[in-house]
């Protein structure tokens, strides 16, 4: 008897922005594959005789190949078990989803897709910025800071020139780079633009500064997403000169919202 695999997102950090069928689906799990940044109020949602194994990467060091995970699936759920691959944020955005959905159509595994809150409106919510705006955002861009291939195949010109928000997953730190290339593409050094580090948690912090002093950007913990836009100017944290001796005021906690 085949069982089945449910592909959840478990959101960007805070326990209570899981859905409720993804906290029912947990519950009656037989085997779950977990990445690294769930929550652990999450995990422990599991029925003790289920069948874990963190399946995450953690500073690029993986603990598993993405194929070895895919024949775990296959393998766990051709048992008759009940299956979730558990994923940070939503699983169809930057979750490698499609490879997975890939394997278990070509082993006939049945499989179902539980949604979650992804990073970005994590962040955003986080650090107050509407990612859209009917004056001044029309549009609104999710973009990978690191390719499989470890280059940037980022079409950075055409995403200027839609002039939307942008928002970066896995920026890495080298964000004068960043800066360098929006800037060659067209946009403005004054432009507004935020690092968020761990949306949604207690530790979460927000660093807000100008495209053109993004590269004076301190390391903050991961992970962390960058939002670039005229957007990011609605949030109500303040632009500070970018100076580290400014940090303390510059990097807004969450514990020290009023």
């Amino acid at each position: 008897m085949t069982g089945k695999v449910y592909l959840v997102g478990a959101g960007p950090g805070d326990p209570e922005l899981l859905t409720l069928k993804a906290a029912r689906v947990l519950r009656s799990a037989d085997a779950v594959l977990h990445d690294e940044l769930v929550a652990e109020p999450i995990l422990k949602l599991l029925p003790r005789h289920a069948q874990i194994y963190d399946v995450g990467k953690r500073c690029g060091e993986k603990k598993i190949g993405q194929e070895e995970i895919n024949a775990l699936m296959v393998t766990l759920a051709g048992s008759g078990l009940q299956v979730v691959r558990l994923k940070g944020g939503d699983p169809l955005i930057f979750g490698r989803a499609g490879e997975e959905i890939a394997a278990l159509r070509q082993a006939k595994i049945p499989f179902e897709i539980v949604p979650g809150v992804t990073a970005a409106l994590g962040a955003a919510a986080t650090a107050e910025i509407p990612l859209t705006h009917r004056l001044s955002a029309h549009a609104l861009v999710f973009v990978a800071g690191q390719s499989a291939s470890g280059l940037d195949e980022t079409n950075w010109p055409a995403l200027v020139a839609l002039g939307a928000t942008v928002v970066v997953y896995m920026p890495g730190h080298d964000y004068a780079n960043i800066s360098r290339k929006l800037r060659a593409a067209g946009l403005k050094g004054e432009l507004a633009c935020a690092i968020i580090s761990k949306a949604t948690t207690p530790e979460a912090q927000v660093y807000s500064t100008t495209l053109q002093h993004l590269r004076d950007a301190p390391v903050l913990p991961a992970p962390t997403l960058l939002v670039i836009g005229k957007v990011v100017g609605q949030s109500r944290h303040r632009f500070l000169p970018v100076d580290l001796g400014f940090l303390a005021n510059n990097t807004i906690g969450h514990k020290e919202r009023s």
